[in-house]
C-alpha cells in the first residue's frame, strides 16, 4: 500500500478542493442519519400517538422531569459523588430539560397544530432533506473526482518524465505494450481508487457514523451489543482484501501482455497476410486472452464474496438487535440475563427508529464493501506504476558538466567493451579515432555492434568500459543537451510524428524560418516532390509514423530534418537500405554537398554508399578487423574482400 498512499500524498496539495469534500460529506452524513433518525423518530411518534410536535415535546419534557426526579433521590439516597456514572446523567438531563424548555415557544409558533398537518410538514422537511442531500452528493462527486484527477495529472506528468529519460535500448529490451498498459489501464485503475479515496471513502462512513451515533443516543448499551460481529467481518474483508490485490496485480500482468500481443501482431500484419498466418495468431491471442479471462474470473469471485459477507453480517446484527430490543420493549425491562441495556425502558418508537438507524447504517456499509476490488486494484496498479517511476536510469547527466564548443577536432572512442548481456559482449575493446570534417563508413556482417557503435556517440547508451570523447572531453562530463544539440541522426526507419511535413522537418530546430525549412528541403532534394506530388505542400499530414508517405519521401523529410539542424556530427545508420535506387541517388546527391564541413560517420550496407567514405571501418565479432580506404582494404584485407561481394550494390 506504501506506493498508493505516495499517490494520495500527491493530491493534498487540493487543499482546498479536500475540504470542500469533506465539508460536502459531513453535510450528507448529517442529513442522511438526521432524516432517518430524528424526523423518522417524530413521524413515528406523531402517526403513532395522534399528537404533534409540541405535544411530544411536552410529554418528553415531563418524562425528563421524572426521570430525572427519580435519578435525584437515587444519588441523594446513595451519597454518589459527582463524578458517578449517574450524576453525570442527571447532569445531561438537566441540560436536555433547558433545551426543551428554550426551545418550546419557537416550535410551537413555527410547527403545525393538528396531527395530519404535522405529518404532513414533516414529510416536506424529510424531502427537502433529501434534495439538499442529493445536491450535496453531486458536489461531493466533482470534487472527489476533480482531486482524483489533478493527483492523477501529476502522476502522469511523473510517469512521462521518467519513461522519457530512459536510455533508448529500454524500449528495445521491454517494449512499448508494457509501458503503454501502464500509462493507460493502470493509470485509469488508480485514478478510480483515488476518486473513491475522498468519495465514497470520506462519504459513506460518516453516514454510517451519523447513524451509529443516533442509535448510540437511544441506547448505546443495545448498540455494543449489535456490533459484535464487527471484528469478525472486518477479518474477512482484510483477507478478501489481499488476496483480490494480488489477483488483481496478476490480471494486470496479463492485460500488458495482451497489449504486446496486439502490438506485435498489427505491427507485423503485412507479414502474417503474406503468410497467411491468421489463424496461428489468432491462436496466439486466444492463449492470451483467456489466461487473462481466467484472472478475471478470479477476480470476480472474490469480489462476488465481498457483498454476501458484508450483508450476512448486517443481518445478523440487525437480528440481533430486533431479538434484543423487542425482548426488552415486550418485557418492559432494561436489562437482559444481568446486562443493563437501557436507563428507562424501551418504548416501540424508539426501537422502530434504532432499527431504522441501523438499516441506515447498513447502507453505506454495503457501499464500502463495494469499493474493495477498486481500492485493492488501485493499490496495485500504484505498484506498477511506480515501479517505472522509481527505477533508475543508467544514464545520467554528471553533477558538474563541462562546456563543450562546437566540435571541430575530433571524436574518439577509447577502448571501449559494451555488452547488454554480461555474457554476450557486443563491442570487444573498440577504439576509433575520427578527425573533424571525416567522412568514415562502418561495414560488417549484421550482429558485429555498427549500430551499437554508432549509439555511443549520442551517448544512447555508455560503454560498460573505456570511454568516448569529443574533442577531448569525454562525453559522459558534458549534458545530454551539449552534446546532442550538435548531432544529427537519420535512421533506417526514418522516425515521423504525425503532424504536417513543415513540423516534422522544423522539430529539431523550432526556432527556423519557413524559408530555413524551405532551403533544407531542397539540400535535401525534398522540396519538389512536397510541392509538386503532396496535396497541401508543406502542410500535408503526414500520418502516424509517416504512413501517408512512401519510404523514400519519409526518408528525405528525416534528412531535410536534420540538415535543417546543422549539426556538427551526422549520423547515418543503414540510411539508405530500405528505398529504390532513385531515392538513394537523391540522397547520396544531397550527403555530397552537406558533408564537408562536419564530421560524418555511418552504418551502411550498401556497395554505392562507399563512395561517400574517405575511410572505411571493417567491424567483425564486436571489434574492429581493419581500417583504410576501399583500395587498400580490397588489396590488404582479405576479410573485407569477402564482405564486400556480399554487400548490396
Amino acid at each position: 500500500m506504501g506506493n498508493f498512499y505516495r499517490a494520495i500524498r500527491l493530491t493534498f496539495r487540493s487543499k482546498t478542493s479536500i475540504a470542500a469534500a469533506v465539508l460536502c460529506a459531513l453535510l450528507i452524513g448529517l442529513l442522511w442519519g438526521g432524516s432517518i433518525g430524528a424526523l423518522g423518530y417524530l413521524i413515528t411518534k406523531v402517526c403513532l400517538n395522534k399528537g404533534t410536535i409540541p405535544s411530544w415535546i411536552e410529554s418528553q419534557l415531563e418524562e425528563n422531569r421524572e426521570i430525572r426526579r427519580q435519578l435525584q433521590e437515587t444519588v441523594a439516597d446513595a451519597g454518589e459523588s459527582p463524578s458517578s456514572g449517574k450524576a453525570w446523567q442527571l447532569w445531561w438531563l438537566e441540560k436536555t430539560e433547558n433545551v426543551m424548555v428554550y426551545s418550546l415557544p419557537g416550535v410551537a409558533r413555527f410547527t403545525p397544530s393538528t396531527p395530519f398537518a404535522t405529518v404532513v410538514f414533516l414529510v416536506v422537511v424529510m424531502l427537502i432533506t433529501s434534495v439538499l442531500r442529493s445536491f450535496f452528493t453531486i458536489a461531493h462527486n466533482i470534487v472527489s473526482a476533480g482531486i482524483a484527477q489533478r493527483g492523477a495529472f501529476e502522476i502522469r506528468e511523473d510517469f512521462f518524465n521518467k519513461v522519457i529519460s530512459y536510455e533508448v535500448n529500454h524500449f528495445n529490451r521491454s517494449g512499448i505494450a508494457d509501458t503503454m498498459s501502464r500509462f493507460t489501464n493502470d493509470m485509469n485503475s488508480l485514478t478510480s481508487g483515488l476518486s473513491i479515496i475522498y468519495g465514497k471513502l470520506v462519504r459513506e462512513p460518516i453516514k454510517m457514523v451519523s447513524c451509529l451515533l443516533l442509535a448510540a443516543y437511544f441506547s448505546w448499551q443495545l448498540l455494543l451489543l449489535t456490533l459484535l460481529f464487527v471484528p469478525l467481518a472486518v477479518v474477512l474483508i482484510r483477507w478478501l482484501a489481499r488476496s483480490i490485490k494480488r489477483v488483481v496485480r496478476h490480471g494486470m500482468e496479463e492485460m500488458a501482455l495482451m497489449y504486446a500481443r496486439l502490438e506485435e501482431t498489427f505491427r507485423s500484419i503485412r507479414v502474417v497476410k503474406v503468410f497467411t498466418r491468421e489463424g496461428y495468431e489468432r491462436t496466439k491471442f486466444r492463449r492470451t486472452n483467456r489466461a487473462y479471462f481466467r484472472k478475471a474470473m478470479k477476480i470476480a469471485k472474490y469480489e462476488s464474496l465481498t457483498n454476501p459477507l458484508t450483508e450476512l453480517c448486517g443481518m445478523v446484527m440487525i437480528s440481533l438487535a430486533i431479538l434484543v430490543g423487542s425482548y426488552l420493549v415486550m418485557s418492559e425491562t432494561t436489562r437482559i440475563f444481568w446486562i443493563p441495556m437501557s436507563s428507562v425502558p424501551l418504548d416501540k418508537e424508539t426501537l422502530i427508529a434504532f432499527f431504522a438507524l441501523l438499516v441506515g447504517a447498513s447502507d453505506p456499509a454495503r457501499k464500502l464493501s463495494d469499493i474493495f476490488t477498486t481500492f485493492q486494484g488501485a493499490s496495485a496498479a500504484a505498484d506498477r506504476i511506480y515501479a517505472m517511476i522509481d527505477r533508475p536510469v543508467p544514464i545520467i547527466e554528471v553533477a558538474h558538466p563541462k562546456r563543450v564548443k562546437r566540435h571541430h577536432e575530433s571524436i574518439v572512442v577509447d577502448h571501449v567493451s559494451f555488452r547488454y548481456d554480461p555474457q554476450r559482449p557486443v563491442l570487444r575493446d573498440v577504439s576509433l579515432t575520427i578527425g573533424f570534417g571525416e567522412t568514415v563508413a562502418i561495414v560488417g556482417p549484421s550482429g558485429c555492434g555498427k549500430s551499437t557503435l554508432l549509439s555511443l556517440i549520442p551517448r544512447f547508451i555508455d560503454p560498460n568500459e573505456g570511454r568516448v570523447l569529443i574533442d577531448g572531453i569525454p562525453i559522459a562530463e558534458v549534458t545530454f543537451k551539449d552534446l546532442r544539440r550538435q548531432i544529427g541522426l537519420v535512421a533506417q526507419e526514418p522516425i515521423l510524428f504525425d503532424e504536417t511535413v513543415y513540423a516534422n522537418i522544423r522539430y529539431g530546430k523550432p526556432d527556423a524560418t519557413r524559408d530555413d525549412v524551405v532551403a533544407a528541403s531542397i539540400k535535401a532534394f525534398a522540396h519538389e516532390f512536397i510541392e509538386k506530388d503532396l496535396p497541401d505542400g508543406y502542410e500535408t499530414r503526414v500520418g502516424p509514423g509517416g504512413s501517408l508517405l512512401s519510404g523514400g519521401q519519409r526518408q528525405r523529410i528525416a534528412l531535410a530534418r536534420a540538415i535543417l539542424k546543422d549539426p556538427a556530427v551526422f549520423l547515418l545508420d543503414e540510411a539508405t537500405s530500405q528505398i529504390d535506387i532513385n531515392s538513394e541517388q537523391k540522397i547520396h546527391e544531397a550527403l555530397h554537398g552537406f558533408t564537408g564541413n562536419r564530421t560524418t560517420i555511418f552504418v551502411t550496407h550498401r556497395l554505392s554508399a562507399l563512395s561517400l567514405a574517405e575511410r572505411i571501418v571493417v567491424m567483425r565479432d564486436g571489434g574492429i578487423e581493419a581500417i583504410g580506404d576501399h583500395e587498400t582494404l580490397m588489396r590488404d584485407c582479405p576479410y573485407y574482400n569477402r564482405l564486400h561481394g556480399t554487400i548490396e550494390g
